[in-house]
């Protein structure tokens, strides 16, 4: 492959105030490869006219023939801005999430999202998803021959020490309607007769709910911030409405902690499975009332939290790490140069 790589970035990939799977797969890759990341800083995927200016000026800088990696969130919104480089670059887009399954789009919204991103995505010499069911979904969304698939890797940690009880909770993701943590609140004030506490780790607004003194809301970690939350935790759970994959099911995994998750995208691609069963259970969405029984469960059944736990460990002796994504990505890159995608 051609070196050094080079990739397009949106602008506060690195800012801890703002964290989001995609900027950490970005980050996590990038740092193990030879590439030469430039950010883009806009309000993607519907950027100013300014922030469009910026992009192509970007594109306009690489050398003849040179391979790009594009975030999608910057690429499938502006294919207009592609479309002069395209021929003479080598464009492989990034898809983390398609702009159209964001939650909260009016139909029209999401139609001309899907367009935009229809139109970039043909523009480019591969595109490359992070789980298997994202890359089906995307290929047949957009009529695609082929979408790769590098999944997310993870970093191993010292396992979490449960309690007793079983009563820590833990949900951490981005405070957004996507991430259903409106529907586990619902589903724990039906648990009010038990002892539990939950922390939401992740930054946005609050949802708009009836809540107890249980429930802590610990805005934006990370770092050692964001470890000590997970080694304070007995359970993960993550609601969500949609995931193109779901990385902290795997963060948590990679502690040994059981996952309750709704059975959506690639979630159960980062859940997997052991010989002795699956490391939790996967819910359908928008479900709270199966959610409160779920929990309700875990928190009266020791055996079922021993059972949990254990597949839960075994699952972490199966996790791959980052340098396995980027010798991935890496690999995709070198078939896409070669025209053999």
């Amino acid at each position: 492959m051609s070196f050094p790589l080079h990739a397009v970035l949106p602008g506060g990939v690195d800012d801890p105030a703002a964290p989001s799977g995609g900027n950490r797969y970005d980050r996590e890759v990038l740092n193990r490869m030879p590439a030469a990341a430039r950010e883009v800083v806009g309000a993607w995927p519907r950027p100013a006219a300014a922030d469009r200016d910026r992009l192509s000026r970007v594109l306009a800088e690489f050398p003849d023939g040179a391979t790009v990696l594009l975030d999608g969130l910057v690429a499938c919104g502006v294919p207009e801005v592609l479309e002069p480089h395209a021929a003479r670059l080598r464009l492989v887009i990034l898809v983390h999430l398609p702009l159209s399954d964001e939650t909260g789009l009016s139909p029209a919204e999401a139609a001309e999202l899907r367009a935009r991103e229809r139109r970039a995505l043909h523009l480019a010499a591969g595109v490359v998803a992070t789980s298997d069911q994202a890359a089906a979904h995307v290929a047949a969304m957009h009529d695609l021959a082929r979408v790769h698939v590098a999944a997310p890797g993870v970093d191993r940690a010292e396992p979490a020490v449960p309690s007793p009880g079983g009563h820590r909770l833990l949900c951490v993701a981005s405070l957004t309607h996507r991430k259903g943590q409106d529907l586990l609140i619902k589903a724990l004030a039906q648990l009010t007769d038990l002892t539990w506490e939950c922390t939401f780790v992740g930054a946005g607004t609050k949802p708009d709910a009836p809540m107890t003194g249980n429930i802590r809301f610990a805005g934006a970690l990370a770092g050692a911030e964001l470890a000590a939350a997970y080694a304070d935790a007995d359970l993960f759970v993550l609601p969500s409405r949609g995931e193109t994959y779901g990385m902290v099911i795997t963060e948590a995994l990679a502690r040994g902690l059981p996952v309750v998750a709704t059975e959506v995208g690639g979630v159960p691609e980062a859940l997997g499975s052991t010989p002795a069963g699956v490391p939790g259970t996967l819910l359908p969405p928008e479900d709270p009332d199966r959610l409160a029984a779920v929990l309700r469960t875990w928190l009266t059944d020791p055996e079922l939290r021993d059972r949990w736990r254990a597949r839960a460990r075994a699952r972490r002796e199966t996790l791959t790490g980052w340098d396995e994504t980027a010798r991935r990505l890496t690999a995709i890159l070198h078939d896409i140069e070669k025209g053999t995608r």
